[in-house]
Parts: C-alpha cells; sequence; structure tokens
C-alpha cells in the first residue's frame, strides 16, 4: 500500500485556492477505503487562507485472472 501512496502523491497536482487563485500546499494523505477499489485522499491547505481541499485517487480494480496460478507439484496416477 505504501507503493501505492507513493505513486499517487508523486502524480499529484495542487489545486488552486478559489478564494486567493494561489497553489495550495499538500498537508497531507491518507486512505480512504482499500477494498473493493483502493481510494487515497489528498488534502491540501492554503498558505494564505488556510481553505482547505481535498483531492482523490482512485486505483483502477483488477480485472482478470492472477498472473500465476498454483497447481499440485506431485500427481499421483493409480495404476
Amino acid at each position: 500500500m505504501v507503493d501505492r501512496l507513493r505513486s499517487a502523491a508523486e502524480q499529484l497536482e495542487a489545486p488552486t485556492c478559489p478564494d486567493c487563485h494561489i497553489e495550495m500546499r499538500w498537508y497531507r494523505s491518507e486512505l480512504l477505503a482499500d477494498e473493493p477499489v483502493p481510494i487515497i485522499a489528498h488534502l491540501f491547505v492554503c498558505p494564505h487562507c488556510k481553505r482547505a481541499e481535498q483531492t482523490n485517487t482512485v486505483f483502477k480494480g483488477r480485472q482478470g485472472p492472477p498472473d500465476k496460478l498454483s497447481a499440485p507439484r506431485f500427481v499421483a496416477y493409480a495404476a
């Protein structure tokens, strides 16, 4: 999960404060949901008026079969 948080933070663009029209500063990120789809909330604060904004990163759910399926090591045949 830490890797997802890091990758989401790297792709963030800070919102512009609707009151002051300046770029807001990142404050923190937190996990909102892990199942069925991970959602991370990113909180920003305006350095001038202290207004807060939240943006969410929603990860796409994994569709399809897993990469590797487990199988028995030995197969016993009856004679």
